[in-house]
């Protein structure tokens, strides 16, 4: 089984309940069939039996076969699988991914929301590797956001893995983050980072801390301060990111942000930075085509 089966186990180290594969499968399911598929009922005998095949459309990054699978076992624990594609698989217009074998009731129910999921986690999984691939050679990563859609974040995120990405935090809860807001609010870089370990500390929380800056004097004032594990350069010029990481001399990690795409992305790694994030590799996704068919004797 897929490990979505848990509680988002790679993201929730303090026991949140967020919410379980199966309980996102039911609610969807819920949302699309509601009181019946009265389509299915209408013209479909019960214990028919039958087959459907998952055919590519379109060049790419396959994503989310394991997820399918939990939906369709959701339904039909019984349902049987041929897999000819895994998550991960660079795909072509005409190949099949997968055959399932399973009653026509279960097919056509699970149809639509095994679309969805996989279509769009195989075009995050596409441009992401499409940016993993532009600055191959280069040590940076490539990060995502937060910037996701509700209740689906954490699909979205392992369709960045799969694409060959980075995740960055699932939420509000694994990491720090102190922004601009924070900083502001708090009354200044110094105040917030001291408060910050000093909150983690009373609270036993083994928190990694990382602080966005807005200028090299930002940098300056953290690096005098210390107490963090990365550092943000928020909306910095290549120019300006090549200088803050020679400041920071490898005394913290560093992340690049804002403004970065495909077009100037290689302009960035070559500063030496050791993260760049990229909320488009999600929110800038094209679903990948793909289709669901019957499979007729």
């Amino acid at each position: 089984m897929c490990r979505h089966n848990q509680v988002f186990s790679n993201f929730a180290p303090y026991n949140l309940i967020i919410v379980t594969t199966q309980e996102f499968i039911a609610a969807a399911l819920q949302e699309d069939v509601g009181n019946g598929d009265y389509s299915t009922l209408a013209s479909i005998d019960a214990d028919a039996r039958g087959r459907a095949v998952l055919k590519i459309k379109e060049d790419g990054i396959l994503a989310g076969v394991a997820l399918a699978q939990e939906i369709f076992h959701h339904l039909e624990p019984a349902a049987t699988f041929t897999l000819f594609k895994k998550d991960g698989d660079r795909v072509a217009y005409g190949e099949t991914a997968f055959e399932v074998a399973a009653g026509i009731h279960t097919i056509l129910k699970a149809e639509r929301l095994v679309l969805n999921c996989m279509q769009r986690m195989s075009g995050i999984a596409t441009l992401t590797n499409t940016y993993v691939e532009k600055i191959k050679g280069y040590p940076a990563r490539i990060l995502d956001t937060r910037k996701t859609t509700p209740l689906f974040r954490a699909y979205e995120k392992e369709a960045v893995r799969i694409g060959g990405g980075t995740n960055h935090r699932m939420g509000l809860y694994d990491m720090v983050m102190l922004k601009d807001n924070h900083i502001d609010f708090c009354g200044g870089i110094e105040k917030a980072i001291e408060k910050t370990n000093k909150y983690l500390a009373q609270q036993g929380l083994p928190l990694k801390i990382e602080v966005e800056t807005r200028s090299i004097e930002d940098v300056k004032r953290v690096l005098a301060v210390g107490g963090v594990h990365r550092i943000m350069l928020d909306n910095y010029a290549p120019a300006q990111i090549e200088e803050a990481v020679a400041l920071i001399g490898g005394k913290y990690e560093t992340e690049a942000s804002g403004g970065i795409n495909l077009d100037n992305i290689l302009d960035y790694a070559r500063t030496g930075v050791d993260f760049i994030s990229v909320g488009a590799v999600i929110h800038h996704a094209v679903s990948m085509d793909l289709s669901l068919k019957a499979q007729l004797a």
